[in-house]
């Protein structure tokens, strides 16, 4: 429906935005069987430069709009407000343009390139925003060579890449100020990053937590960096989607050395998981670990052979009748001669690398096990868990394979 129809335009800019509300009116409801592909690609390229003319029209008027005030007529705060509330668009984002378009008029050549369609809005933004956020020591005739150069730019790349260079932008029109400025630039970002860093981890009560953080940028490419090497198949990981990462995280908190971690109240940050005897030695009663979570019996018999686990085994009145000694079961050493010998996980048909396998106790150390080369296998994670699932019985093999099969 065209604007006319309400309002009759006397300026030219009024009288073209109405002539294409008439345009728009005939043309939506053409169908577009009829255009070839070479045009399609044409069009669609030709309807990106429209849109971003048409962009820098509407930025022009409401640069218009905001110079005469024109929202104190219906009482609104400002004409963002007016803006927003006469075309439900919302005020944070009639602010954002209103910003944009004072900041056009201030860098014209930016604001010709827009309404040439030679630039999109969101690069528009980029270069306004960039310059601005120069040093206000920083002489007028530098900001227009920054400023330049960044148009330039946007003709060879989008509005994520020219953000980047918007970002060191002296190091190219002023690079005797361009190092002291970035310098001072990071040290900021970084002390603020350090300042917001977050963590909330929440339980569902159906056995698992949500969490979100907040990382500072070097340290998040770290921990991405650990990750990646932990959920890469070259090394036992399921691969870099959602759940991989998922269990390379998992992984990643399983593997941390305890005794890197300092202690509270005269205790290190060790996980303690509380069992009976009779779960230790393969019975179905459920354990308990320090932080208040109940675990498999599988499992807590899995984490008392790991590293950095103490188990706490009750008798029949709930007396404490050993606390294991926290220690890594099997040595470097030990580890290395058990990768030479077994070449991987020992399961049957598993072709995991020995650098993503747990060192498991063929006899359970609940039965005196002893840690040994002899004694001890390598096991992915996977087989780790079935060696201790009450569901599985393992067989040994002849050249040290292990099988796995289900109870009846």
């Amino acid at each position: 429906m065209s604007i006319s129809a309400n309002h009759t335009p006397r300026h030219p800019v009024a009288s073209f935005v109405a002539r294409m509300h008439d345009e728009l009116d005939d043309i939506t409801g053409r169908p577009m069987w009829s255009m070839d592909d070479d045009e399609t690609r044409h069009t669609l390229v030709q309807a990106t430069r429209l849109l971003a003319r048409l962009s820098a029209l509407e930025l022009k008027v409401a640069a218009h709009a905001d110079r005469n005030r024109v929202g104190e007529a219906s009482g609104a705060t400002s004409v963002g407000v007016r803006w927003a509330n006469q075309t439900r668009m919302t005020q944070a984002e009639a602010h954002r343009k209103v910003k944009l378009a004072k900041a056009l008029e201030a860098h014209g050549p930016v604001g010709e390139a827009l309404a040439r369609g030679d630039v999109l809005v969101d690069q528009a933004r980029v270069i306004t925003d960039a310059v601005a956020a120069l040093p206000d020591t920083i002489q007028p005739e530098v900001r227009s060579q920054a400023r330049d150069y960044l148009l330039g730019a946007a003709a060879h790349y989008d509005a994520r890449a020219l953000r980047i260079q918007g970002r060191r932008i002296l190091d190219v029109v002023a690079p005797e100020v361009g190092e002291a400025e970035e310098a001072k630039q990071l040290a900021k970002e970084e002390r603020d990053a350090e300042a917001k860093a977050r963590l909330s981890m929440q339980d569902d009560g159906h056995g698992q937590t949500h969490g979100r953080f907040t990382l500072p940028d070097h340290i998040a490419g770290m921990f991405r960096k650990a990750l990646h090497a932990l959920a890469s198949p070259k090394a036992g990981g399921e691969g870099l989607s959602p759940h991989g990462m998922g269990l390379a995280f998992a992984e990643y908190i399983r593997r941390y050395p305890t005794d890197n971690l300092p202690a509270a109240g005269g205790v290190s940050a060790t996980v303690v998981v509380t069992m009976t005897l009779e779960t230790l030695m393969g019975g179905l009663k459920a354990a308990q670990l320090d932080t208040g979570t109940m675990i498999s019996p599988g499992l807590a018999r899995r984490l008392a052979c790991e590293a950095g686990i103490i188990p706490v085994v009750l008798g029949g009145r709930s007396e404490v009748l050993d606390v294991g000694r926290r220690r890594r079961f099997h040595t470097k050493a030990q580890r290395i001669a058990m990768a030479v010998r077994d070449k991987g996980c020992a399961a049957m048909g598993c072709e995991r690398p020995t650098s993503a396998c747990h060192a498991h106790h063929l006899t359970p150390w609940s039965q005196g096990g002893g840690t040994s080369v002899k004694d001890g296998v390598l096991l992915c994670p996977r087989h780790h868990t079935l060696a201790h699932h009450d569901d599985y019985e393992l067989t040994h093999h002849p050249g040290g394979k292990i099988s796995f099969n289900r109870r009846e």
